[in-house]
Parts: structure tokens; C-alpha cells; sequence
């Protein structure tokens, strides 16, 4: 079970150290391992960051959004593929009713998980535009409209 709350300034090491660790082979290290608990630390000072736990309290993952814009989504390897995230995106899309991030266009198991969770591709970018230089993707999600009732005369 996922137990889900706010992040306190004392997760700021074990997130920074998950987003650390999850850096693949392919993406270029831009920043420490102080640098990203710094980030994190500004992104929970902030306000953004949900933290995602287990039932004895260790930090399974994480997700930092600002109002509809998910800055960041991080699972620890262990727990990925058990719910973490969409427990964490679940719980996003119930407190926003649109939400847009980027990914890597060579990150394929954040795509596959992204559209799994219903969000679409609205377009691409050439790396120009992050600081990785790496081709991405724009993906949106927008919760549906209930449908309009007719009025009868």
C-alpha cells in the first residue's frame, strides 16, 4: 500500500538521492548529487512535492507539481512498477483537472507509462530547449467534461 504525503524539508536528501540515482546511461550528468537535494529542497520549500511512502514510512517515490505542471516524477528502482506512480499521478490528476510535463523521447518506459495513465503527446521538441540538449516530448492530460445536458421547453 501507498501511503501519500507532503514532503518535509528533512526528505530533502533521500529525494535528491533518488533523483541522483535514477539518472539513465544515456542522459547526460548535468548536476551533483548536492546539486539535485538542493533542487528538490527548493521544489519542497515550495510547496510541489508529494511524497509517495510505504507502510513503514520509507520513501518509495515522489512528485513535484506547480498548480497543472509536473516538474518532476521519481520512483526508487525497487518500487517502480508497483503502483508508486500512478498513486502519485492519480493523485495529481484528482487536484488538477489538467496537468502537462516533458520527457525524454528516449526515456520509453516514462512514455509507456505516461500514456498508459491517459496522457497524449502534443508535441515535440529538439533538445534545444533543455539543458540536456536531448530530443523531448510534450505530454498533457485533461480530465474529461461531463457531458452537457440538453434543456427541455
Amino acid at each position: 500500500m501507498t501511503v501519500l504525503r507532503c514532503a518535509r524539508s528533512t526528505d530533502a536528501g533521500a529525494l535528491g538521492a533518488m533523483m541522483t540515482d535514477a539518472a539513465p546511461a544515456w542522459k547526460p550528468r548535468l548536476h551533483s548529487g548536492a546539486e539535485d537535494i538542493a533542487h528538490v529542497g527548493t521544489m519542497i520549500d515550495r510547496g510541489w512535492v508529494t511524497v509517495a511512502t510505504d507502510p513503514e514510512g520509507r520513501r518509495t517515490g515522489f512528485i513535484a507539481l506547480e498548480d497543472g505542471y509536473v516538474h518532476a516524477l521519481f520512483i526508487a528502482p525497487a518500487h517502480r512498477r508497483s503502483g508508486v506512480g500512478r498513486a502519485l499521478i492519480d493523485a495529481a490528476r484528482r487536484a488538477q483537472p489538467r496537468l502537462d510535463l516533458w520527457t525524454f523521447q528516449s526515456n520509453t518506459a516514462a512514455r509507456r507509462f505516461y500514456e498508459s495513465a491517459g496522457f497524449v503527446e502534443i508535441g515535440r521538441g529538439d533538445g534545444s530547449r533543455n539543458d540536456e540538449g536531448l530530443p523531448d516530448i510534450h505530454y498533457r492530460w485533461e480530465r474529461a467534461r461531463a457531458p452537457r445536458q440538453e434543456r427541455h421547453a
